[in-house]
């Protein structure tokens, strides 16, 4: 019998095998979250996330690639299946039915209320204080479970974005905004509104935000691998060094 040559051997159990194993790329979609996902004008991605997930990256021998788009469509994209990656949306019952979320969340923020100078409500907590009062609220947000509980008994008004419920509420045509630290206070500093609109305390809720997945088994891998760096990650004290360097509060 004519003996099989043994490079022809290897080269079939080789393909049989799988060969060796090459470098996924990973699609990463969000929306413009300051400090956590933004892009530059040259088109580079920077903020906590990008961030974090490149370091992963390298240690499991994967590719990425950002995209940016509007919070409905990126959230939509994942859903689908059409991105591998969600940055930063806020758990609750809904999004868990639509994503898979990874097992730590990566940043956290406080959430507050904001109000004209000169017209605050008496908050001290107790959302009774709070009826009949018309408060801006970002739609596709969530802000905690005791404000989504006293929803139904506010005056909730939806807006677009940040920028347009600090816009309302300087003119008079809501009486507060339901927003966070993180995302409010740039656009304060930007618009010189600092000396008509305040931030109120208590705060409503801490949010905790994640990376979310398509739910699959493709993509359970792809989780699996994540959430055991990005332990390992925290461990280490780099998430929390990282959340320093760049101004964003960590878990």
């Amino acid at each position: 019998m004519r003996c099989f040559p043994r490079y022809l051997l290897a080269a079939v159990l080789g393909l049989l095998l799988g060969g060796p194993a090459q470098a996924r790329q990973w699609l990463v979609v969000g929306t413009h979250f300051p400090q956590v996902y933004e892009r530059t004008a040259e088109g580079h991605f920077i903020g906590l996330a990008p961030a974090v997930l490149r370091r992963l990256a390298v240690e499991l021998g994967d590719n990425l690639r950002f995209e940016l788009h509007p919070w409905a469509r990126a959230q939509l994209m994942v859903e689908l299946g059409q991105a591998d990656i969600l940055v930063g949306p806020y758990r609750n019952a809904e999004r868990e039915a639509r994503f898979a979320f990874a097992a730590e969340p990566f940043y956290q923020d406080s959430m507050v209320l904001f109000a004209r100078r000169g017209h605050e409500p008496p908050w001290d907590g107790l959302y009774q204080n709070l009826q009949g009062r018309r408060i801006a609220v970002v739609r596709g947000w969530t802000y905690g479970g005791q404000f989504e509980q006293a929803r139904q008994q506010l005056n909730p008004v939806v807006v677009e974005s940040v920028q347009n419920g600090l816009r309302m509420l300087a003119i008079g045509r809501v009486d507060l905004l339901a927003s966070n630290q993180r995302n409010t206070r740039p656009y304060l500093a930007d618009q010189q509104l600092a000396a008509q609109i305040r931030e109120l305390q208590p705060q409503l809720d801490i949010q905790r935000g994640y990376f979310a997945f398509p739910r699959d088994a493709r993509h359970a891998a792809l989780r699996q691998r994540i959430d055991e760096q990005f332990r390992q990650f925290i461990a280490s004290g780099r998430l929390a060094s990282l959340g320093q360097s760049l101004g964003v509060a960590v878990p």
